[in-house]
Formats: C-alpha cells, structure tokens, sequence
C-alpha cells in the first residue's frame, strides 16, 4: 500500500530544506522499499514549524514539523507513516488551533492540493466560480462582485465592483486585466503564497474578470525576486490553456482570454499601478499623472482593469458561493477576509487569514504568539513600509480599513510588523526617509528631494545637533511630502515618521506630554 505525503514547494519550505527532506524521505523509503507518495502542496502558512511533513492516514493528514534532514531516520524507526507519535508529531493537521480558528476563504486550497494539477484544483471547487460566471452578462457579474463588499486587496482598499463597472461602460475595441503581483511591502507574503500554493484560483479569478469587462488579455506582473511563482504560474497557465480554461472560446463559450507572466522591473515604485502600467510597456517605471485614470486609459491607452492577487483571487469564491456568503463575514465596510501576515520579531511567523474585525492583540499574541525574543511588543508596523507604527495603546483597534484611518494608519496588504521593546524608534523613522530616497522613482520634488533632506534631518535628531529645530523640519518636510507628492511613495512616507515620532517621543529625545504636565 502507497502511502502519500504532502511537503511543501512554497520558497520559505525550500529555504528552510524541503527539498532536502523530500529527497531523504524517498531515499529511505526506496532502501525500505517503502512505496510513498510526495506531494509537493503549498505551505500551510505555519512558518515557524517548515518543512512540515503531513502523512495521509485513515485518521487524516498528521503533521510533523519542523522536519529536518537529520530526522528522518528517526521517523521512519518511529513509525511516522501509519501516523505514530514521534517528537515532532503535532497531531492532525485540520485540528491544529492555529489553523482551526481561521477563516480560510481565499486561502481555501493552499497547502490542501497540489498546486499545478489542474484535476486537483477540480476536486477541490476549483472553476465552479467561472461556469456559473459563463451563464451570466458582464454587467451581472460586475454587480454580484459589487454586492459582495470586495475592496482592493493590495492596499487602497478601492472598492472592486465599481473599478471593473468603470471599464465595463468604457468603449474600445481592446481592454485589458493587469494583476499586480509585484509584492515588495516589508513583511507580505500573501501574493508569494497563492502564486505557489494555488495558481489556478488567480487564473480562473482573471478570467471571470476578462468576461465580465470584455477583456481579452491578461498579464500578471510578477515581483522579480520570485522565480518559484513564476514558474509555478507559467505550469499553471499552460495547463489552463490545455484544458480549456484559456485561449479562444473558453470551455466552449463565446468568451476568449489569453494570459501571460511578466517579471517585474525590480522597483519598488513598480507596485503603483500606473508605474506598473510603464514598466509593462517597456518603459521606465514612472508614475502617470491622474486622471486619465487606468480604467479608462490604462496599458497602451486602452481600458484596463489593475487588481492586486488577493483581490483576483478572491473573486472565484464569490462566483461560487455567491455576493451574500462572502459579505457575511467582517464588519463596517470591510466585507470577507484579510490574509494577514505576521513578521519581524514574532515567536509564530505566518499567514492567517480572518474576517475583518478581529485585533491586532489577537493577531500578535493568540497567532503569534508574542515576540521571539520573549520581550514587550512595543510596536507593530501594518501596511508595509509606507504604513504607520502602532503602540501598544493601539492593539485592541480591530482590523477595518475605517478603524485604521479614524487612527492614520492604513491595513495596506495585511502585512504586520512587529518590535520588541529594543527598538529605537528614531532610526525606524530614519529608515522610512531613507526607502523612500532609495525607491524614489525621481519624477515628484517633494518625494525625491524631501526624503533625501529627511534622511539628514533625522541624522541631526539622533546626533542631538539643533533638535528642537531640527523636529520641526521633520514635521515640515512629511506635511510637504503628504500634500505634494505625486503618488503614495512620497505621500505616505510621513505615516511611518510621523507615528514614530508621536507616539514615542522619548526616543527622538522628547518628553511625553503626560510627564511633562
């Protein structure tokens, strides 16, 4: 009898050896002469406890981890193929807290099937979002992702329904679906993660975006530190076209969409669309001035609809489930999930993936587990490097994209941060000036000149030269930068400077205002 294993093909399963423990693992069994089975799934987005090693048994997957190479003797002599206990057993995958306690909806299939066969995505709902969108206008389609509350999952949290309604209305013979997959915030993974654990899912959500609008054509635009999603992707694709679910007449229907991967430029600034849009054309990555906006002059002057990952990707459950399943999860105006990503100096590195509303103190201790340092939590960033630092004061703020703003912070793609109380907060500050000058893709003063002067500013407040002074420039400089940039580079790099600087004065050398009275 064959027993199968599933070890992960995710980048941070292959960097901590999953290859290497894959490979030990049928190297044992065929000296045992052991018939096994590898799957290579994605990662279930426990991180901390990669490679993680889930046998199939009458009971269900039994997870073991963190597995390494030098522990696979022990785990064969321990029985670890009919499930046995061993120390590294954690017990049934499915009943594992961690996982238990999400709501996985876009993250459905990740780390449950194989991501590049298509029969496997089948057995698991895959596609039944696009067949139900086949039998329905472009206009319904736009109105059930309208209904469903879904708002842009890579950071401006723009309503989608209304952006794909924008290009559905506009008139041109050519439109076009742009996913932007160039996911360079500071501690985001979640792109990475569906690229590689569930390609199909952001397929079929590009597909169902290309009927509803009348697009045609499709580009993912994909980070290039990310060769493993590329080539996941590419499988993926010449899959779909294979099968049907790409090319002319899709599945039959009088619907035709043809997609491709691109490697991005390499710049962070790539991540805003209409830079994105530049780069895709071959051009330097600049930003464009608004209006016109991309959803009616976008690539190459045509109508375009530009969707972070997440947001494509969701679009298939919706489809399936329906507008009402999806907007019955979250609070306020944030509508479904949020696949969060917990980093820095956390004890339970990983993605979770919950309905709006639960809090950054759940998120940092129940998931988390605290730092890994065992010290205070003293601050989290949320947002990715343009995003505000939050004390400690401000955990209990739950995850709602109007919470956050009532507190000038944004959710951005759901990446958090976190710092122990070691950090200095002023060269945090520093750093912020100093990523902006770096990325800065030149076209804007405000952004290349005023992150540069920041950089020397903060210098000052650190080195103690003329500070008082030296703290109102900081304040002038990011009020310059909110109001003057041209896009959210310059424009939101004050949020990280200025968070840090109101809310831990002491390490700019202040006195809070509470010790002062």
């Amino acid at each position: 009898m064959t027993t199968t294993l599933y070890i992960p093909r995710d980048s941070s399963a292959l960097s901590l050896g999953a290859n290497q423990v894959a490979h030990a693992i049928m190297q044992k069994a065929a000296a045992l002469n052991i018939p096994v089975n590898i799957v290579r799934n994605g990662s279930r987005g426990m991180f901390w406890l990669e490679p993680l090693v889930e046998v199939v048994t009458d009971a269900g997957r039994m997870a073991y981890g963190q597995v390494t190479e030098d522990d696979v003797n022990s785990l064969f002599n321990a029985g670890f193929l009919a499930g046995h206990d061993h120390p590294l057993r954690l017990g049934l995958t499915d009943e594992l807290s961690w996982l238990k306690n999400q709501e996985r909806l876009t993250f459905a299939r990740v780390g449950i099937t194989d991501p590049v066969s298509l029969q496997d995505y089948l057995d698991h709902d895959g596609y039944k979002g696009l067949h139900n969108a086949l039998k329905l206008s472009g206009a319904k389609i736009v109105q059930q992702v309208t209904d469903s509350g879904l708002r842009g999952r890579g950071g401006a949290a723009f309503p989608t329904g209304i952006k794909w309604k924008t290009v559905l209305e506009a008139k041109a013979e050519q439109k076009y679906i742009v996913c932007n997959a160039d996911e360079g915030d500071s501690g985001t993974y979640s792109d990475r993660m569906i690229m590689e654990g569930d390609p199909f899912v952001l397929i079929e959500g590009m597909t169902i975006a290309g009927i509803a609008v009348g697009a045609t054509q499709g580009y993912i635009y994909v980070r290039s530190e990310y060769p493993h999603s590329i080539e996941t992707l590419n499988l993926a694709i010449k899959t779909a076209y294979a099968s049907g679910y790409l090319g002319r007449g899709i599945l039959g229907s009088q619907h035709d969409f043809y997609l491709e991967v691109r490697r991005a430029a390499g710049a962070y600034v790539c991540g805003e669309e209409t830079a994105l849009l530049e780069s895709l054309e071959g051009k330097r990555g600049l930003v464009r001035f608004k209006p016109p906006l991309p959803a009616i002059s976008g690539l190459f002057g045509k109508p375009t609809v530009i969707n972070n990952v997440i947001s494509l990707a969701t679009v298939p459950i919706v489809m399936d489930k329906g507008s009402v399943y999806y907007r019955d999860y979250g609070m306020g105006r944030s509508r479904g999930t949020l696949p969060i990503q917990l980093a820095g100096n956390i004890k339970h590195g990983g993605l979770v993936e919950k309905a709006f509303g639960v809090t950054l103190r759940e998120l940092l201790y129940d998931y988390g587990g605290g730092s890994a340092s065992g010290r205070p939590i003293k601050a989290v960033q949320v947002g990715g490097p343009l995003g505000a630092y939050l004390p400690e004061s401000q955990f209990d703020t739950p995850l709602d994209y109007e919470e956050f703003s009532k507190l000038w912070a944004v959710l951005g793609h759901g990446g958090i941060v976190a710092f122990d109380d070691t950090v200095d907060m002023a060269h945090m500050a520093r750093y912020a000036f100093e990523f902006c000058a770096i990325e800065s893709c030149g076209k804007c003063t405000p952004c290349r000149i005023g992150s540069t002067r920041g950089v020397e500013v903060m210098d000052n407040i650190i080195a103690g030269t003329e500070h008082a002074q030296s703290v109102a420039l900081v304040r002038d400089l990011s009020d310059t930068m909110l109001n003057g940039s041209l896009c959210a580079l310059g424009g939101m790099t004050p949020y990280p400077v200025l968070s840090a600087l109101n809310h831990f004065p002491e390490d700019f050398g202040l006195v809070k205002k509470e010790q002062a009275a």
